[in-house]
């Protein structure tokens, strides 16, 4: 068995020999998620966070294999047990928009988790737990399982990308944060017109209304499909 999910899963043997462990996992984690959520996952070492727990990296070495296994234990303790959504009222829609909500403020806390979760890698249970009670909130809904399983995909994948343009500093459209198209070189105004209209009669839009004309379209269009299935 892969020993990040031995890990993550709670099924590592215990070592029978040497010294008592002097801290928990989730001790090793948080110190871990300190040191990222301060300073990038960049600053994040094995000889670093052993240092933050007073003891040498090779003692680390005990507790996590790796620098991937730290992180694998650094996001499950980062995204932590996922909400209750049987009390949300607002059926289907409002189980969804209250999870991605959620989901939202997770990773406003934790600006690391983006870089953190992408590529091929082991999830632990709590992670997987905000996928079944997403995928969950579907059930009944008329949409087959993978239809379930893409909805939830392309609501995660709008977390993911409004949260990661956030975390590289890319601001929305605006015009107190953009300058006016008008004052650029090459005649801009007159190049972009369209971008230097809508600009123009725009409101200042905020990241976080960004994220929730994304959110409501995407709802919207799983609106219309669930509709043409329940008729």
């Amino acid at each position: 068995m892969d020993s990040t999910v031995e890990l993550l899963w709670g099924v590592r043997p215990s070592p029978s020999r040497g010294p008592r462990p002097a801290f928990t996992i989730e001790d090793i984690a948080k110190a871990a998620m300190d040191i990222a959520d301060a300073e990038g996952l960049t600053a994040l070492s094995m000889q670093r966070v052993a240092g933050e727990l007073g003891f040498t990296k090779m003692a680390l070495y005990r507790y996590v294999r790796g620098k991937a296994e730290l992180i694998a234990v650094m996001i499950e303790e980062a995204v932590g047990e996922p909400p209750d959504l049987s009390a949300v009222p607002g059926g289907w829609r409002g189980r969804l928009q209250h999870w991605a909500q959620h989901l939202w403020e997770t990773w406003d806390r934790h600006p690391w988790l983006p870089g953190a979760t992408t590529g091929e890698r082991v999830m632990g249970p709590k992670e997987i737990g905000w996928t079944e009670i997403a995928v969950a909130a579907l059930v009944g809904t008329g949409l087959s399982g993978s239809e379930q399983m893409d909805a939830v995909l392309l609501l995660s994948g709008h977390v993911r990308n409004t949260r990661s343009t956030a975390s590289a500093g890319t601001q929305p459209w605006t015009t107190q944060r953009q300058p006016d198209l008008s004052t650029l070189p090459d005649h801009a105004a007159d190049r972009f017109p369209a971008l230097s209209a809508a600009i123009a009669s725009a409101a200042d839009p905020t990241p976080d209304r960004s994220r929730e004309f994304g959110l409501q379209r995407l709802l919207d269009g799983l609106e219309v499909l669930i509709t043409q299935r329940t008729r």
